[in-house]
């Protein structure tokens, strides 16, 4: 069997995480070209990985047969669109800088004969959210839990001068709908971007962002509701070892439909 070709465009603690893991477990899959604005990061990763070649994005694209984005949210979009346009297959591991704008790569992936894929992050619970869509959607809500220091460096915090040390019991620092949360948090709530674009526009999600000192863990409680049927999910997600700001499930999930891309089985809708 043919080896599928992977690229990783940003060689920060996902990327690399997510390349290692690759290499590591899969057989039917390799990754030979890195990209990082951080030359530095890309030949760092090369290193470890002991494979592969640092290039440029559109390098990479030539020599891919997918390209996984883990870059930042402030260039996803960007490097989505590079990607499909070079008619490639993109991974988008930044969601949150594609909310508001996926209907344009969702337009140009089709005029390339391209695919987006979105894993499922740090969450579960997507396949219910996609199957109530035809009985219609009357609501959702998201409650994120995080360490403090879970948030430092976040836009909003900076901008509102909310000091995390001062913080010793659970606090509501930001209650809004998916796309001010976005904009606020753009490193730390690729959850409900994912959610937003899973719902197809039918709802927005109502966004609560707790800073909870006693938490070692990233917590989601996801609350949709529909005719059909009510779902509550709650995902209590180990911090990644290589960076306390991403829930290690989503590097996890990632891998998994890499690795799902060839199988001969699909297990879920």
């Amino acid at each position: 069997m043919k080896k599928l070709k992977i690229g990783i465009v940003g060689c920060g603690a996902i990327g690399t995480s997510l390349a290692v893991l690759i290499n590591k477990r899969l057989n039917n899959a390799r990754v030979v070209s890195l990209c990082d604005v951080d030359e530095a990061k890309a030949r760092a990763l090369k290193k470890k990985l002991k494979y592969g070649s640092v290039r440029s994005l559109q390098q990479v694209i030539k020599t891919c047969d997918i390209v996984v984005e883990a870059a930042s949210a402030k260039f996803s979009f960007e490097i989505a669109k590079q990607v499909l346009l070079g008619r490639k297959d993109v991974l988008v591991m930044s969601i949150g800088g594609v909310l508001g704008r996926e209907k344009k790569l969702f337009d140009i992936a089709k005029k390339n004969s391209a695919r987006i894929y979105f894993p499922s992050g740090a969450i579960c619970g997507l396949d219910g959210l996609k199957a109530l869509i035809p009985a219609g959607i009357d609501g959702i809500t998201l409650r994120t839990m995080k360490p403090p220091r879970a948030l430092e460096g976040a836009d909003y915090i900076v901008r509102n001068k909310i000091d995390l040390s001062l913080i010793k019991t659970d606090k509501v620092i930001f209650s809004g709908n998916a796309y001010e949360a976005v904009k606020a948090f753009p490193q730390n709530i690729n959850v409900v971007a994912l959610l937003s674009i899973a719902a197809c526009g039918i709802a927005v999600p109502n966004v609560e962002i707790i800073a909870s000192p006693g938490s070692t863990r990233n917590i989601h409680i996801i609350e949709i509701r529909s005719k059909a049927a009510r779902l509550l999910i709650r995902c209590e997600n180990v911090p990644s070892p290589d960076n306390p700001k991403t829930s290690y499930l989503a590097v996890l999930s990632a891998f998994s439909v890499i690795s799902g891309i060839s199988d001969v089985v699909n297990i879920g809708s």
